[in-house]
């Protein structure tokens, strides 16, 4: 038995080999399918006394991927569950292509919506082959065509080569692109995925997201994609929306977001910033590093003045606001550098060029690029402060 064991790992060893020289080449090409556009009508899912989505309305176009961006437990994967139809909506409608699938008037179950849903975890099935896994959902083919069609999703993962074996041999991204195959197997018109690419080490959930996106783009489904990770949001999405406390605070295109934020909390969501207490006089803000347009807000109103780290630019003496260079920390392509400035309680942060990084205690001066600053009132910098869209 033990024999047999070593044989099989050596078989398999030889496999992954053999995969790796073929390389993407080659793989197949994902079937297209229909997309179908989606659409969130005031959804709500109340639990309780209290809201995991409160009136969420979001129209997504056939063929568009979206990422639904926020903290765990903001109601992303609730929002993705009823579209999916494993949860019903407390109030409000889903349509797909104009077709309510889910509200007060009609509810369609999960397996005549044409959605295909991704689970955080793959949710493999350990007892079945990797082929039967990927064929599973394929109940309306005969068993030679659900493998035919299985096999073509595995060949475009380049996964192909494993048809036989289960899925305990496989690697944890090997595992992710066995989950997509089986999602889009069906070919559906929806394709909802949940953090899938959460349980991945840094290096290869870089590498998966763009293999992933090469998919869906080819199968031009209509996509749903949860994450956490703001970086992740704007490499993927064609839009992002960003949810807060069951709402979605703001949506629009990656770049949109970051240059005009809604409020702070969305502005740190995508970038390092320094946080300057202000006050506003004659349209501006006042802090140590200058003034700056407050962009509407009242005279005589506490702002924070928001400087994005890679705004900050470090200059030499007399060129700027003075400053020392407290600590500085290589973070690879960049430092971070940390300036003492008069005035502020709290230091400076700034990231340049590893090769600008000045040596600690250096006497330097600051500047900011207007580009790189926001401005938002005082009370904008809390939760109750922000006001999310309804």
């Amino acid at each position: 038995m033990f024999e047999r064991l070593k044989a099989r790992t050596r078989a398999v060893a030889a496999k992954r080999r053999n995969a790796s020289a073929a390389g993407k080449s080659s793989r197949g090409k994902a079937a297209v399918t229909f997309a179908a556009r989606l659409t969130f009508e005031e959804v709500s899912r109340r639990f309780g006394e209290g809201f995991a989505l409160d009136h969420v309305s979001l129209d997504i176009a056939p063929g568009e991927v979206i990422c639904l961006l926020g903290p765990s437990g903001c109601g992303k994967t609730t929002l993705l569950r009823i579209a999916a139809g494993v949860e019903r909506p407390s109030g409000g409608r889903v349509l797909i292509d104009n077709q309510e699938v889910a509200g007060p008037d009609r509810f369609v179950p999960p397996e005549k919506r044409g959605v295909g849903l991704m689970f955080q975890d793959f949710a493999l099935f350990p007892h079945l082959s990797i082929l039967d896994n990927v064929a599973f959902g394929l109940k309306s083919l005969t068993r030679s065509e659900a493998k035919t069609e299985a096999f073509a999703a595995l060949e475009r993962v380049g996964l192909g080569h494993y048809a036989s074996e289960y899925p305990h041999i496989l690697s944890g991204g090997e595992q992710q692109r066995v989950a997509l195959a089986r999602a889009i197997a069906p070919r559906p018109s929806v394709l909802l995925m949940d953090e899938p690419f959460s349980g991945l080490d840094p290096r290869l959930r870089e590498s998966m997201r763009e293999e992933t996106l090469a998919i869906l783009r080819e199968t031009r489904a209509t996509s749903i994609v949860v994450t956490h990770d703001a970086e992740e949001a704007m490499r993927m999405g064609d839009r992002v929306a960003l949810m807060r406390k069951g709402r979605i605070v703001q949506a629009g295109k990656a770049l949109d977001l970051y240059r005009a934020p809604k409020d702070i909390l969305a502005a740190r969501t995508f970038s390092d910033l320094n946080e300057l207490p202000a006050r506003v006089e004659q349209g501006s803000a006042q802090t140590p590093l200058g003034r700056f347009f407050a962009g509407g807000i009242p005279d005589g109103k506490d702002a924070i003045v928001c400087v994005r780290q890679l705004g900050v630019r470090l200059l030499a003496p007399g060129q700027g606001v003075p400053g020392r260079v407290l600590d500085t920390r290589f973070l690879g392509d960049v430092g971070l550098v940390e300036v003492a400035v008069q005035g502020l309680d709290a230091p400076i942060l700034a990231r340049v060029r590893e090769s600008d990084v000045p040596p600690e205690g250096a006497e330097i001066a600051i500047g900011v690029d207007a580009g790189a600053v926001l401005v938002f009132e005082a009370e904008n910098g809390t939760e109750n402060g922000a006001q999310p869209e309804r």
